[in-house]
């Protein structure tokens, strides 16, 4: 008797844990709930500025806006080397990854801007 309902309750939750992933597929959803994960959000969503020293480093290593962009999806924030408790604008560091792993930036980000103010390459 307890060994069918045990079945019958894993059939339950397969069938529904098929059914939540088919449909949040489907759908553009994040979980982003670490800190890491909420920060580089809020610097993907907002609009991006360089500032002049970022971009001379952008045109000297061949860096676009396209890996920059890769960083932001993938990285670490170094909340200790940055200010995040700023006002009115929040900076962070943040270390790329993989590939990236020898690329960090300096980001400061406001209310609806979020500007690469250094670029750092190792």
């Amino acid at each position: 008797m307890l060994i069918k309902r045990i079945g019958y309750y894993l059939v339950g939750v397969s069938i529904g844990s098929i059914a939540v992933a088919f449909i949040w597929k489907n759908k553009n959803a994040s979980f982003d709930y670490g800190m890491d994960a909420r920060t580089l959000k809020t610097i993907r969503i907002k609009e991006r500025f360089f500032s002049d020293e970022a971009t001379k480093v952008m045109q000297n290593s061949n860096i676009d806006t396209t890996k920059i962009s890769t960083i932001l999806n993938n990285a670490d924030v170094d909340f200790k080397k940055g200010k995040p408790r700023k006002k009115p604008c929040a900076e962070y560091f943040i270390k790329g990854k993989g590939e990236f792993k020898n690329i960090s930036l300096y980001v400061s980000r406001c209310d609806s801007t979020a500007t690469i103010e250094k670029i750092i390459i190792k």
